[in-house]
């Protein structure tokens, strides 16, 4: 099969480009190759490159700069994907659209499956919520798949955060009212390697097993890397300053993707096995 992945130079981007790329004819396009937010230039380089599916990896997502410009969200985020969707559809491509548990306002007091009733937390949910409806509205085939709280190799994350601090001797501050799912970004890839192989179109929901909370998440990951004897301050969402609002309680429950029988491991075990890669993890 014949696919385009837009944010190819991101780490989900590029992770899919290399678990793809031995059973497919795989496109990878990036900022330089075309801007989303022109119409014009998204539909000449896709309508080129004739894609029978197109991963949309591509988006802004620096939830507190959505916050300070809402507007560049949606325009990246939701127009940018529904020129993508356009695009797709004239073609009769079908489209996998990466969406986040940020489509939720975290009030319900349980985990969020596929189908429960969104209500966007802040700008960067909303602008992904719109880019769901747009792909949802104009692509008969497709994919859209929630994810939270990813982690990868060689990028800006919360084990990076944490680990930075505790290993420069800094006060650790972590909310501990703020709970979902820690994704690792080399599971989150191989669930959709694997959802691509059904044919099996719909709104999934990939994220490792497990809820916590961000001060659980953080606890977890000094006691494994050495730095048991750190502490952390407990503290509340409000005592955090920030521009975006997260959502408190947003874990989301892998229902759809269960019943294919694809589900990524527990949590816990996917950040040991981030750590041990960047060999981090301490024995015992």
């Amino acid at each position: 099969m014949r696919i385009l992945i837009t944010g190819a130079a991101g780490r989900l981007g590029s992770l899919l480009a290399t678990s793809l790329h031995s059973a497919h004819d795989i496109i990878t396009a990036d900022y330089d190759e075309f801007d989303i937010t022109d119409f014009q230039a998204t539909r000449a380089f896709i309508t080129q490159a004739a894609p029978e599916l197109i991963i949309h990896a591509a988006a802004w997502t620096d939830v507190d700069g959505c916050a300070r410009e809402p507007d560049k969200a949606v325009l990246i985020n939701g127009y940018g994907t529904q020129h993508v969707a356009l695009s797709a559809a004239a073609l009769g491509a079908a489209m996998v659209y990466v969406s986040s548990n940020e489509v939720f306002d975290g009030k319900a007091a349980k985990s969020y499956r596929e189908y429960d009733p969104t209500a966007p937390a802040n700008p960067y949910g909303y602008s992904k919520w719109v880019g769901e409806q747009v792909v949802a509205r104009h692509v008969p085939r497709h994919y859209i798949v929630r994810t939270a709280w990813l982690f990868a190799h060689g990028g800006k994350n919360f084990i990076q955060a944490i680990l930075n601090a505790a290993g420069a001797g800094k006060t650790i501050r972590v909310v501990v009212d703020e709970v979902a799912n820690p994704t690792y970004t080399n599971d989150l890839a191989d669930a959709l390697t694997a959802l691509i192989a059904t044919e099996r179109y719909g709104t999934y929901h990939f994220v490792n097993e497990g809820v916590t909370s961000r001060y659980a998440f953080a606890r977890y990951i000094l006691d494994r890397a050495g730095y048991a004897d750190t502490p952390i301050a407990r503290i509340a969402s409000a005592e955090w300053q920030r521009a975006s609002t997260p959502p408190p309680y947003s874990p989301l429950e892998n229902s759809a993707g269960r019943a294919l029988g694809i589900t990524l491991r527990p949590w816990h075990a996917a950040v040991d096995a981030f750590l041990d890669k960047e060999g981090l993890i301490t024995q015992g």
